[in-house]
C-alpha cells in the first residue's frame, strides 16, 4: 500500500467517524440539559446513568475492556489491579476521561488524596461536566479540612445534577462552616 492510499483511507475513516462523534456529542449535550431541568431525583438518576453510560465509551473495544476491569475489580476492592488497569487505560488514552476517573476512585479508595486529586483534576480538564469527578474533588476536600473549596465544588455538582441528596446533604453540613452564622 503506498502513502497516498494510507492518507486517502485515513481522511475515510476521520469523515465518517466525524458525524458519529457529533451525534454523541449531541446526545450528550441533550441529556446533560436534561438532567439540569430534571423534576425529582428518580429522573435524575435515571439520567445520570445514560450520561455516564455514553461517557464510558472510549471508542477502542481494548480501553473499554481496560475500563470494565478497572471498574470489577474497584467493585471487589482489589485496588492494586484496579489501579494498575486504569493506570494502563491512561497510559494508553490519556483523552479518555472515565479512565482518569477510574484511577482517581482507585486513589481515593487507597487514601492517596493527592494522586486521586491530580486524576481528578485530569478528569475535569477533559470533561468540566463531570459531576462525579466534581463530588469528588469535594469528598477529598472536605476529608482534608479545606471546606471551602469543598463547598465551592458540591455547589458546582448542583448546577449540573441539582437533586444529589448526597451533595445537598454535604452542602448544609458545611454551610456554617463556610459562611457563618447569620443573625
Amino acid at each position: 500500500m503506498n502513502f497516498k492510499s494510507i492518507v486517502t483511507a485515513f481522511l475515510a475513516t476521520v469523515m465518517i467517524s466525524l458525524p458519529i462523534a457529533g451525534l454523541a456529542q449531541d446526545r450528550l449535550d441533550t441529556l446533560m440539559s436534561e438532567l439540569q431541568q430534571a423534576e425529582d431525583e428518580t429522573s435524575a438518576l435515571r439520567l445520570e446513568n445514560q450520561i455516564i453510560t455514553e461517557w464510558s465509551k472510549s471508542g477502542s473495544p481494548a480501553m473499554d475492556l481496560l475500563l470494565k476491569r478497572g471498574r470489577d475489580a474497584l467493585d471487589v476492592s482489589e485496588l492494586d489491579a484496579a489501579t494498575e488497569h486504569f493506570r494502563a487505560l491512561t497510559d494508553h488514552a490519556p483523552e479518555f476521561a472515565e479512565g482518569w476517573h477510574g484511577l482517581a476512585l482507585a486513589y481515593y479508595q487507597e487514601e492517596r488524596f493527592g494522586p486521586a486529586l491530580d486524576a481528578l483534576e485530569r478528569v475535569l480538564a477533559l470533561n468540566p461536566e463531570h459531576f462525579a469527578a466534581l463530588r469528588g474533588v469535594g469528598a477529598i476536600h472536605e476529608q482534608l479540612g479545606n471546606e471551602v473549596l469543598a463547598y465551592g465544588a458540591f455547589e458546582q455538582v448542583l448546577t449540573l445534577r441539582p437533586h444529589d441528596p448526597d451533595v445537598i446533604d454535604a452542602l448544609e453540613r458545611l454551610e456554617t462552616m463556610v459562611k457563618g452564622v447569620t443573625l
